[in-house]
């Protein structure tokens, strides 16, 4: 499934938000599907007396917040099927009986179905609209076409449907029959769906769910009854369940053969602090080479999407959020995503920034890519850029993994090896986020796609250096360790997101190495502190609204501070690059500056540098492709 895709309205729609994926290789039981399958539904979905009672309580605001919770309870009705199963009707006779591989439902009567139905729709037309009445009520009809048809109880449903031949072992066992079964009952195209328009961002996710759901269910409601499988004739219509894929089937025959695998254990220890800390590295007393910045380049996503655009494409187990609760939660108003390829986006901003540096690929001692996303093990990204930069020999080029501290990370790497090489190096830093979120709400409002590389020579002789000082952290708690997990198969092997344990681990990395820079005298006037002549603080673009109160928390005022995350998201590695660019572009650098740069994230891994930055070094973005 893609990952984002741009419908004919022109709007980026995601489609595994409403059409639910799982990838059953990475479940290890029935516990752990379950376990899935409440999160995703259970918790979210409330029941018909739920919702009810919310009605008889006056909870219900407008007739699209009851709707809202009509589509949840039919996911979580639905929510084996559409995780699971195919759903096709089938003439009783020609239904395989002894095949292991076909499944029937075996369902409880709902006696009170009609009177409770019934009654949920008295209290739909009995509340106010939301937005647009028609909208509202198209919406309305095609969602209670599936909600109001159901006849059983879905609370008990299990997991794992029963074969044929289980279903038949008792004549009394009820399943599914359709009275009169029209083939050509319409269901929506998935372009149909992909090109869903409402004026109003929330109705347009609901009218998608609606379509999805009324899929689930291509019949119509009215010809639903329940029947005994010892009254079943030949010509009678069922409804029989296929897997929707061969892991769905493998994982069912792993769990009828008892052969599920363990979930993994891990031993939690308590962290141990160093035994004397790690000082911070003064580039001046600690190497012979200085290095000097040549060149900064970035590439941005081409593809906005605005927070307007995330609640067009709220999926069905986010809770309810406004545009502008997502602005104050996270500080973005937009991400960017690239519709190209992680390479591409890698390659743009290295081919830019050897250029701007005036270096040919003979020149360029090392490559050193810093990125958490990059889904190419062999060759390494950096050893992919360094051939496609015609680099005939390099004396390193490899990728280092340290998240959102990768930038510092990599500067430090750069530093050292510029000692041995003492020709340049070129750090890229590249994330792309977009296509690793999947339908997971925290990550998506977050992550965006970016890249920026950073050429880094020997300083003219009797120059000083550009890079001042470093240093780099990693661990802590497990818990901080494991705060921001990819591939998770909790999440379908998505990147999640924890958030307090990320604000904890920002916040200890933070105050430490503020601590560590007030504490060093300044080049350039050793009565003074290091940080006091701090020209611009220019952080890991993580969440706006949390580094400022982090921040706040260790003295900082929020003026001394730069952001683009606004525009761009949380970028990883790349931020913080992609930060100081558009500092530059915005005239908020027009001089040579002096800059700290923190990086903290994902591993508990941490990292800042403080560097001389000219804003002549910074290359114009401009939109080209990569070759």
């Amino acid at each position: 499934m893609q990952p984002f895709e741009l419908n004919r309205h022109g709007r980026i729609v995601f489609p595994s938000n409403f059409v639910p994926e799982l990838d059953f290789s990475t479940l290890s039981s029935v516990e752990h599907l379950d376990a899935v399958i409440r999160r995703d539904f259970d918790t979210k979905a409330p029941t018909v007396s739920e919702i009810l009672a919310r009605h008889e309580l006056g909870n219900y605001g407008s007739k699209f917040e009851i709707m809202r919770d009509m589509a949840l309870n039919v996911f979580w009705a639905d929510r084996f099927a559409l995780m699971m199963f195919e759903r096709r009707v089938t003439r009783w006779g020609d239904v395989p009986r002894n095949r292991d591989d076909v499944y029937m439902p075996r369902l409880t009567p709902w006696p009170e179905a009609e009177e409770r139905l019934g009654a949920v729709e008295e209290a739909y037309h009995s509340l106010p609209r939301a937005w647009d009445s028609a909208a509202e009520d198209h919406i309305f009809d095609r969602l209670f076409a599936v909600f109001g048809s159901r006849r059983h109880f879905a609370g008990d449903l299990p997991s794992v449907k029963p074969t044929v031949a289980q279903l038949l072992s008792d004549p009394e066992n009820i399943t599914l029959r359709i009275r009169h079964y029209d083939p050509n009952h319409p269901v929506f195209g998935y372009d149909e769906i992909l090109d869903c328009h409402e004026d109003v961002a929330e109705l347009e996710a609901l009218s998608r769910w609606s379509m999805v759901l009324h899929n689930q269910q291509p019949w119509d409601g009215n010809e639903i009854e329940l029947a005994r499988v010892a009254d079943l004739k030949d010509d009678d219509y069922v409804v029989v369940s296929h897997p929707r894929n061969r892991e769905v089937q493998r994982f069912i025959n792993r769990v009828a053969s008892g052969k599920t695998r363990k979930a993994t254990s891990f031993t939690r220890h308590e962290p141990v602090a160093p035994s004397t800390p790690y000082p911070a590295v003064d580039v001046r007393s600690e190497f012979t080479v200085a290095p000097h910045i040549d060149a900064i380049a970035v590439a941005h996503g081409d593809q906005v999407c605005t927070n307007e655009d995330l609640i067009r494409n709220t999926a069905y187990n986010w809770s309810p959020m406004s545009a502008d609760e997502i602005t104050a939660k996270t500080g973005i108003e937009q991400r960017r995503y690239t519709s190209g390829t992680f390479e591409e986006l890698a390659l743009i901003a290295a081919k830019q920034a050897v250029a701007h540096a005036g270096i040919g690929p003979q020149d360029i001692g090392a490559v050193i890519t810093c990125t958490c996303t990059s889904g190419r093990l062999i060759p390494s990204l950096a050893t992919w850029i360094s051939g496609e930069l015609g680099i005939g020999q390099t004396h390193a080029s490899f990728d280092l993994i340290a998240a959102c501290a990768g930038m510092p990370y990599g500067l430090a790497e750069a530093t050292r090896i510029l000692q041995q090489v003492k020709r340049p190096v070129l750090v890229v830093c590249v994330e792309k986020f977009s296509d690793k979120i999947g339908n997971v709400r925290p990550s998506r409002m977050i992550f965006g796609d970016g890249a920026a590389a950073i050429v880094v020579s020997p300083a003219a002789e009797g120059d000083a250096p550009d890079l001042e000082f470093f240093n780099s952290y990693a661990s802590g708690p497990t818990s901080e360790v494991n705060s921001i997990i990819w591939p998770n198969p909790d999440f379908d092997n998505f990147i999640t997101v924890y958030g307090p344990e990320v604000k904890t681990l920002a916040g200890r990395y933070l105050a430490q190495m503020l601590d560590e820079i007030k504490a060093i005298p300044s080049p350039d006037d050793a009565e003074r502190s290091l940080l006091d002549d701090i020209d611009l603080i220019v952080p890991h673009q993580a969440n706006k609204t949390m580094v400022i109160e982090l921040a706040a928390n260790a003295g900082l005022s929020a003026d001394r501070l730069y952001f683009n995350i606004e525009k761009v998201g949380n970028t990883s590695s790349a931020s913080i690059p992609l930060a100081i660019h558009d500092a530059v572009r915005d005239g908020v650098i027009t001089e040579p500056v002096r800059i700290f740069a923190p990086g903290f994230g994902a591993g508990a891994v941490a990292g800042y540098t403080v560097m001389r930055i000219d804003p002549k070094v910074v290359v114009p973005f401009e939109t080209t492709d990569a070759g």
